[in-house]
C-alpha cells in the first residue's frame, strides 16, 4: 500500500465545489464550519473503531449494559 490514494473525478469535482463555498464564507463561518467538520471526523473515526472491534470480535470481553 505504498501507492498514494487517488480520488475519482467526481471526488475532485466535489472538492472544487467545496473550496468555492469555503471561499464565500466569512472568517467566523469558516471557523465554525471547521469545528463542526472536526467533530464529525472524530465521530466517524470512533464509529469505524467500534465497527472494527465488533467485526474482529474484540468486544466480546466487554459487558454491555
Amino acid at each position: 500500500m505504498n501507492q498514494p490514494i487517488e480520488l475519482s473525478l467526481e471526488q475532485e469535482f466535489s472538492i472544487r465545489c467545496f473550496a468555492d463555498k469555503v471561499q464565500q464564507m466569512s472568517h467566523e463561518q469558516a471557523q465554525e464550519f471547521l469545528l463542526v467538520l472536526y467533530e464529525q471526523m472524530m465521530i466517524r473515526e470512533t464509529t469505524f473503531q467500534q465497527l472494527l472491534k465488533h467485526e474482529w470480535r474484540l468486544d466480546l470481553g466487554t459487558v454491555s449494559g
